[in-house]
């Protein structure tokens, strides 16, 4: 099961990947696999702000629907919409195409509260 170690990762199965000022946010391969098959994704807005450890958009799988949580607070300035038609890519692809969210920090030291690739797969593991 892939890890990228140039994410970091929240409790709630979250990645997070610092791009200069934004943050770029989706689920884990982990995740996604104990979900099964996705079938509906539900994002916030562009413009709307988020709230770290809060719901901010959920994923309907066959099997149940699950909250997504915030990993930093912040400010949303893009929207992935390819999964809006494709939900599929969050299993085809969950660090590239499945990307959820961009975010401006509100606090750029929050990402580096989060997990490191290795902290995170000991807690998969556990």
């Amino acid at each position: 099961m892939a890890v990228p170690t140039e994410l970091r990762y929240s409790k709630e199965h979250e990645w997070v990947k610092t791009e200069g000022e934004k943050v770029r946010i989706g689920i884990t391969e982990f995740a996604q696999s104990e979900l099964g098959d996705i079938v509906f994704v539900e994002l916030p807005e562009v413009g709307d702000e988020i709230s770290s450890n809060e719901p901010f958009g959920s994923v309907e799988s066959v099997k149940t629907v699950s909250e997504l949580y915030a990993p930093i607070s912040g400010k949303v300035v893009e929207v992935n919409e390819d999964l809006s038609d494709s939900p599929e890519f969050v299993n085809e692809s969950p660090y590239e195409k499945a990307w959820m969210i961009v975010v401006e920090p509100s606090d750029v030291t929050e990402a580096d509260k989060l997990m490191t690739a290795e902290q995170y797969e000991q807690m998969i593991n556990e």
